[in-house]
C-alpha cells in the first residue's frame, strides 16, 4: 500500500498557534480555510501576474482536525484557466507536531479571478 502525496506544489506552511484554537486543541477549521485561501491568492496572483480575488469555494469537507503545534502545509494545483478565473485544487495537509507523518486534512476547488487597476476582471495572460 502506497501513501498518500499532495497534490500540486507547496505554496505556504504556517504553524498553528494557541490562539487559533477551540478549548479541545482542535484549530478552527474556519483557520485552516484561511490559510487555503491565502495560498490559492498567492498561485493565482503569480499565474495571473497581478491582482485576484476569490470568487468561490466548492465542496469543503474537514477528514481530520489540525492540532495546536500542527504545520499546516497548502498545496495548490491549478487545473484549469479560463479568460477571467483561475481554478485551483486545494489541499491543506498536517505535520503532526510529535509524528513523522503527513495527513490531509482537507481539500477544495478555489475559483479566483483576476481583476484590473479598477477592480474590474480582467483577461489572464497567456503563460
Amino acid at each position: 500500500m502506497t501513501e498518500a502525496k499532495p497534490r500540486g506544489e507547496l505554496t505556504l506552511r504556517t504553524l498553528a498557534m494557541p490562539g487559533d484554537a477551540n478549548p479541545a486543541g482542535d484549530i478552527f477549521g474556519g483557520w485552516v480555510m484561511a490559510q487555503m485561501d491565502l495560498a490559492s491568492g498567492i498561485r493565482a496572483a503569480e499565474r495571473a501576474r497581478g491582482r485576484v480575488v476569490t470568487a468561490a469555494v466548492k465542496e469543503m469537507a474537514f477528514e481530520l482536525p489540525v492540532k495546536i503545534g500542527d504545520t499546516l502545509s497548502v498545496y495548490t494545483d491549478i487545473e484549469r484557466v479560463g479568460r477571467t478565473s483561475i481554478t485551483l485544487i486545494v489541499e491543506a495537509w498536517a505535520h503532526r507536531a510529535r509524528y513523522v507523518k503527513m495527513e490531509k486534512v482537507t481539500a477544495a476547488t478555489f475559483i479566483m479571478v483576476a481583476l484590473d487597476e479598477e477592480g474590474k476582471p480582467k483577461a489572464v495572460p497567456e503563460e
